[in-house]
């Protein structure tokens, strides 16, 4: 018989195989750390693999902090195909012959550098009038979507060959591979889908880090739990403020209250003097500390290594 739920806080680097949801990885990982609540950075989709943060108990609520963070892929492009899911999952729907040169192809990748418009892939999560892309697109129905902008700071050219491209791409927060290796074939003339795709930094978080879930399987479950970063790793980028104890208890009952060295506004994270993390709060004009996110009663942190802390016992 499975071990029951129980709380488990953290955050664990989950290296997702090819040829499984998101969804799927997560339940696995809840399984193998007995967790009550989990949830992820970012979908991949089953095609794909490498990082996926997944967040677990109290993690669940700073998850959105790291969502919006930048991503970096390694994807391979087969040039001459499309298909109807932009991937080579989907159908083919036409076959072109080949025939690009590197400097066309580098000058091809140059057009999608920036900021840019991107109109997301109707095999999408993304909903409309409450239902999925995805839905309507397996029901044979198509829906006006409106482009969104994006950013794609850097690409790569770091292979070609007669058909294939390989390229590593560093973007924003909403960027599809799979519609930009369409947009590349249609600049290139000759038509192109994802081929390959993996994900290997989501903000500050690294695959290098990373477990397989076989790896997560073959270890002891001792083993698993110590894997877990914290859950202020997710908001290592913010600011820090470390509070008196009178302040501590205004925030964690819900009450603003004021901070004489004035900080530029914006989100913080909170911390007491024993170096456990309370949540977020928000600067606002004029010193005035706002609690805005905070952990439930009883989870506590302190710093180990610069950007990341480690679970201790509350002291009450």
């Amino acid at each position: 018989m499975a071990p029951a739920a129980r709380s488990v806080d953290g955050v664990l680097l989950l290296d997702k195989p090819v040829g499984i949801t998101s969804h799927a990885a997560i339940q696995c990982v809840k399984r193998l750390l007995s967790a009550a609540k989990a949830g992820h950075v970012g979908t991949l989709d089953p095609l794909a693999s490498g990082l996926l943060p997944v967040c677990l108990g109290e993690a669940t609520k700073f998850s959105t902090s790291t969502f919006g963070a930048d991503k970096r892929y390694d994807a391979e492009i087969l040039l001459g195909v499309t298909t109807t899911t932009g991937d080579t999952e989907g159908e083919v729907t036409s076959r072109g012959l080949v025939a690009v040169s590197r400097s066309q192809v580098e000058s091809a990748l140059r057009q999608f550098t920036g900021a840019i418009a991107q109109t997301p892939p109707m095999y999408s999560a993304l909903k409309r009038d409450g239902k999925r892309l995805y839905a309507y697109a397996r029901a044979g129905q198509t829906v006006a979507v409106e482009p969104r902008s994006i950013t794609i700071h850097d690409i790569d050219l770091r292979g070609i060959s007669s058909d294939r491209l390989q390229i590593s791409v560093h973007c924003s927060k909403g960027t599809y591979i799979r519609v930009l290796a369409e947009d590349i074939g249609r600049v290139l003339m000759c038509g192109a889908t994802l081929a390959a795709l993996r994900r290997v930094a989501v903000g500050e978080f690294d695959v290098a880090r990373a477990v397989s879930l076989d790896r997560l399987e073959a270890i002891p479950a001792v083993e698993r739990v110590a894997m877990l970063l914290p859950v202020d790793s997710l908001v290592s980028a913010l600011p820090e403020i470390m509070l008196e104890a009178a302040l501590v208890q205004r925030m964690v009952t819900g009450q603003a209250g004021r901070i004489e060295r004035f900080i530029e506004s914006g989100a913080v994270r909170l911390y007491d003097h024993d170096r456990r993390f309370l949540g977020l709060g928000e600067m606002q004009a004029g010193g005035r500390l706002v609690p805005k996110r905070l952990v439930s009663t009883g989870v506590a942190r302190a710093v180990d290594a610069p950007g990341f802390t480690t679970q201790v016992p509350k002291i009450a």
